[in-house]
């Protein structure tokens, strides 16, 4: 294997054509692994939106991102100081181009073959949880936050979604009628949008909320929200679960 210092752009070039496609623009040495993206220079396009909010929240943290794709944000989290980075993600070609990305940047970081329902098997907490650009490629999406808010989150949490529908979060009471129903038609009533086959080309999104619905499904799972810097991302604190909460969890029986 070719050491950092006498890894050349053609050689980086190479290799990362070779791990291709990538979804993450990542530039490594000056080579770029998405320059085409639709999404323009997609993450850190997003990503300097909102970094200077988050800055101060990193240096000295343990770090668990989830969904890691291909390792932008964990590389960004090392850059930015945290203490110990460890990144997961069920797919396992998003795996070895973050795991290549790290070790051009040198960078290190923790890498676990893991989807975000198994969680518990790393039986630890973590000072910051990122959790973005996952939930709608989820089939259960609120078990999700659930079982971050048990297993992995011990204090912050930055959460992103894509978002469809009303960009507006209205009041929302804490009981209806029976029959009441008019308010489920208003548009900035929570929202989770079912995609039965497939959204944007990707069959593997499956619920898009609605601005109302990503708070609401935050604060349903214990997370208040301290910041929202950017109209998809949230910066939340890991609180104790809502009073009038009653559910029954599967993660009581998870791993």
């Amino acid at each position: 294997m070719l050491t950092h210092a006498r890894m050349q752009a053609e050689d980086i070039r190479r290799r990362a054509d070779a791990l291709g496609p990538w979804f993450h623009n990542l530039n490594l040495r000056g080579v770029e692994t998405a320059p085409n993206h639709k999404l323009g220079d997609y993450p850190s396009v997003k990503w300097r939106r909102f970094a200077d909010t988050v800055a101060d929240k990193i240096a000295g943290r343990n770090v668990l991102d989830i969904g890691c794709n291909a390792g932008f944000h964990s590389i960004e989290m090392k850059r930015m100081g945290a203490a110990r980075v460890v990144a997961i993600d069920s797919d396992e070609r998003y795996l070895a181009q973050a795991r290549f990305a790290a070790e051009v940047c040198e960078a290190d970081i923790e890498f676990r073959k893991l989807s975000v329902y198994d969680v518990g098997q790393l039986k630890e907490h973590f000072d910051l949880v990122l959790f973005m650009g996952v939930l709608y490629h989820l089939r259960h999406p609120l078990l999700a936050l659930d079982l971050i808010h048990e297993h992995v989150a011990s204090d912050l949490l930055i959460f992103q979604s894509m978002q469809r529908g009303s960009p507006d979060s209205g009041r929302i009471e804490e009981d209806y009628d029976f029959f009441q129903a008019d308010h489920f038609d208003v548009a900035s009533y929570p929202k989770l949008h079912f995609v039965e086959h497939n959204y944007a080309g990707d069959p593997s999104n499956w619920w898009i909320p609605n601005r109302a619905c990503c708070e609401a499904m935050l604060r349903s799972s214990g997370f208040e929200i301290i910041a929202h810097p950017e109209e998809e991302v949230y910066v939340c604190r890991r609180t104790g679960l809502p009073e009038n909460t009653s559910y029954t969890t599967l993660s009581r029986n998870y791993p």
